[in-house]
């Protein structure tokens, strides 16, 4: 049984990339215990982490002048943030928001007859360490229990940032009910957001690891260890455990680069307990790293904990969620108790970068990392896409936070299109699709509703007073009115690969940033731009813009339905009467039965076969009443549950004895595991045909708000009808958060094969958690719920096409 059990452990190491076993050691390369410098560069191929987080931190800051600087009362400013998930420590970043330094880092539980990996062997269980007397978490600080299924051991993780430095502790209670155990606390090192350039070593009971002026050092207090350093798969510890002892003892791997694993073994244990604390400090050279992992543990976990979460005289993040006077009102929207609604203001909150304030990221992950290759700098989602900015910053607005949607709408100015932007030429003023937080150029394509959104935002904090009426006008000369000169006439555009001609509302990509063409979502948030665009061009005196915008809005409203809405469509079985809006024509019919660009390993599909819940923004934005048939119309294919699951949107799922209901992003989308295997997207490195884009928590928000506003188009909202939404849509995206209170990107619809992943039903998937936007969606709705007004609402563009 140990060697079956040894086997499978070597097995689930070889296919996660942690680490390649063979039991026959000298086998592989020539390990000797005389050697001090690891052998078999330059290990496995290295891949990011699993991207379903269930908590991610990192301190609380405040801004000076809108910027992040140790002068504000919260002092020294900390550029570290952390992920946890499987119960372990995930990718954990410093510098920007985007630079990993460490894919992950667990135990090794080494027994009489066992070899376990804390990730894959034990039972897991999040908690928070910080709430109120409600049970609404206070910071992201989190206590993690990893259980042995047999009962021989208890693993449980305290977890927060050094809001003084830049440091991750940890404080590790390890309970052994059997004699013989031995810990052992492995790092998989990705320094300077690589895994294969790293050199690690072992000093003075402290682990290393270091890429060119980045680096990292693994400190201990509360017992010696035996400390080594080897390369994964070929000289590292999991790898040298692989016959049931430790044979191997390297201090470091030399000159030679690679993917880098960091062990250090602890005293084998008798029954009983025992405590360390362990602090990961991070600096521009590996002295710099301890020195901040030492101040850590010579301050001890207790008062960095305090400190983190803003107790006594400590300004942390009980002063943020302090500051917030719509949060109380919003969380009584919820039927968790507010524990989602406080999580998600800090969720939020931390996914922002602090050497660039006001960057907004789209997740603290990678997508389905576990399977991408970690060899060069990746961003992922921790990148700025204006589009989730946008969600993000109004769902702060919506929380009454007015320091932070400021900031961010004016960083936004870093990533616009025009002669700031190196190698760009053409029409200025639309806003780049995928940026790093510094605005390096990452993707390139013109995603019309993300030049709108920059536009209606600034609106809507103009209104709030959060801008000045000065301001306002500066910023309608500097960024405003380019980005509505953009929307109303478009122009040929230059910058890397993409040279084109853009002719509004005509979008180069729509939301989903797959398509060209005619979109029912972009189209409306364009509208929105330039009615809000005419509200500050009167306002600055602009009579030549006021028109302009205007007139262009009306256009492009009048011709909606004849670009977007088909009346032949092919989805005209019953319920259905084969009307409904489009999600995207790629020319002036929505009749011809065109054909879409191939996508996700889709072929070119039927346009008319393919709806999504886009048209819903037109409401939103005011656009379009509640109550128009083009909308409801649409709704019946959307609600259809008998359509085949390629095109099918709508589910219900059952998730743990609770009714949840989810949408997909369209019919035949290909973004998600495959469903004849089950593995990730792009797996293999190529795309598949049987990819299958799964649930998305937030058009469950975006569903709640729609249904409000019909509502309250019915005479007003009542507080039965409040009760039911909240039932409904509220409950719903509640049920799709994780354990640890992370909503995800997508969640787990059931359909097709399980095995490589064996998701709960209704759980979040490896996409993206936590994902911003679906954070963002829910306090909005919890916003919109207590004013009983939708808040993405405009006033002007709802009068001005009022019927």
């Amino acid at each position: 049984m140990r060697l079956q059990r040894l086997m499978t452990l070597c097995s689930v190491l070889a296919l996660t990339g942690l680490a390649g076993c063979n039991n026959d050691k000298t086998s592989q390369t020539d390990h000797t215990s005389a050697q001090t410098t690891a052998p078999g560069a330059p290990g496995a191929a290295p891949t990011w982490a699993y991207s379903g987080k269930t908590g991610i931190g990192t301190s609380y800051e405040q801004y000076v002048e809108g910027r992040y600087q140790a002068s504000a009362p919260t002092g020294n400013v900390s550029k570290v943030w952390f992920s946890v998930t499987q119960g372990i420590l995930t990718e954990t970043m410093y510098g920007l928001i985007h630079e990993a330094q460490l894919k992950d880092m667990q135990f090794f539980i080494q027994g009489p007859d066992f070899l376990h990996s804390e990730r894959d062997d034990t039972e897991h269980h999040i908690e928070y360490l910080h709430t109120d007397a409600k049970g609404n978490p206070l910071s992201l600080a989190y206590k993690l229990v990893n259980k042995d299924k047999q009962g021989r051991y208890q693993i449980e993780k305290h977890i927060a940032t050094n809001p003084d430095n830049q440091s991750v502790v940890m404080k590790v209670i390890f309970t052994s009910n059997i004699d013989g155990i031995t810990p052992h606390l492995v790092a998989n090192p990705h320094i300077a957001n690589t895994g294969i350039n790293d050199k690690g070593w072992v000093e003075d009971n402290t682990l290393y690891a270091s890429d060119g002026n980045s680096a990292m050092a693994i400190a201990l207090k509360g017992s010696p260890i035996i400390g080594s350093a080897g390369f994964v798969g070929t000289s590292d510890l999991p790898t040298d455990l692989a016959d049931g002892k430790v044979d191997w003892q390297y201090s470091s791997t030399g000159e030679t680069t690679g993917n880098v694993s960091l062990a250090a073994s602890l005293p084998e244990m008798a029954k009983g307990s025992a405590e360390w604390e362990i602090a990961l400090g991070f600096g521009d050279s590996a002295a710099n790293a301890n020195k901040a992992a030492q101040a850590s543990l010579q301050a001890g976990f207790a008062k960095v904990l305090t400190n983190y979460n803003g107790e006594g005289d400590a300004v942390g993040w009980e002063d943020y969620l302090a500051s917030l006077p719509n949060l109380p009102a919003m969380a009584a929207q919820a039927t968790d108790g507010g524990k989602l609604a406080y999580t998600s203001a800090m969720v939020l909150k931390a996914q922002e970068d602090k050497s660039h304030a006001g960057a907004l990221i789209a997740s603290l992950s990678n997508p389905w990392g576990d399977i991408v290759p970690a060899v060069e700098s990746s961003t992922g989602y921790k990148a700025v896409w204006p589009r989730d900015f946008y969600q993000v910053a109004m769902a702060f607005l919506a929380l009454g936070d007015n320091e932070t949607p400021k900031v961010a709408f004016e960083y936004l100015k870093k990533v616009q299109a025009g002669p700031d932007i190196e190698g760009y030429e053409g029409a200025p003023g639309w806003f780049l699709q995928k940026t790093h937080v510094d605005g390096t150029l990452e993707w390139y394509a013109v995603q019309l509703d993300q030049t709108a959104m920059p536009i209606m935002l600034g609106w809507r904090l103009w209104q709030a007073g959060i801008l000045s009426d000065a301001e306002a006008k500066h910023w309608y000369t500097v960024m405003l009115k380019p980005a509505a000169e953009f929307l109303a006439d478009g122009g040929e555009i230059s910058l890397g690969w993409n040279k084109r001609t853009i002719t509004p509302p005509y979008t180069q990509q729509e939301r989903w940033e797959e398509q060209e063409g005619h979109s029912p979502s972009t189209t409306a948030a364009v509208i929105a731009g330039l009615v809000t665009a005419a509200e500050f061009a009167k306002f600055a005196g602009d009579s030549e813009g006021t028109t302009k915008y205007l007139a262009k809005a009306d256009e492009y409203r009048s011709k909606l339905i004849p670009r977007t809405y088909t009346t032949q469509g092919n989805l005209n079985k019953a319920p259905s009467n084969g009307k409904y809006f489009l999600r995207v024509n790629l020319n002036e019919d929505p009749n011809d039965q065109g054909k879409l660009l191939e996508r996700n390993g889709q072929i070119a599909l039927n346009e008319s076969d393919i709806i999504d819940p886009g048209f819903l923004e037109l409401v939103r934005y005011g656009v379009t009443e509640a109550t128009d048939e083009h909308i409801t119309e649409s709704l019946v294919e959307i609600d259809d549950p008998a359509l085949p699951d390629f095109l099918k949107v709508k589910y219900t799922v059952n998730v743990n004895g609770k009714q949840a209901v989810g949408w997909r992003r369209y019919g035949g989308d290909g973004y998600g595991e495959t469903t004849s295997t089950g593995e990730g997207y792009g797996h293999g490195g190529t795309m598949h045909p049987d990819q299958r884009g799964r649930i998305w928590p937030f058009f469950t928000g975006e569903r709640g708000h729609y249904e409000l506003a019909l509502a309250k188009a019915d005479n007003g909202v009542s507080d039965a009808e409040l009760t039911n939404l909240r039932n409904i849509y509220v409950n719903s995206m509640e049920t799709f958060a994780n354990e640890g209170l992370m909503l995800p990107e997508q969640v787990w619809d059931g359909v097709g094969d399980n095995s490589a992943y064996n998701y709960p039903i209704g759980t979040g998937t490896n996409s993206a958690t936590p994902l911003a936007w679906t954070h963002a969606e829910y306090l909005k709705l919890l916003r919109s719920l207590a004013d009983k007004e939708v808040w993405d609402h405009y006033t002007p563009v709802a009068k001005r096409y009022k019927k």
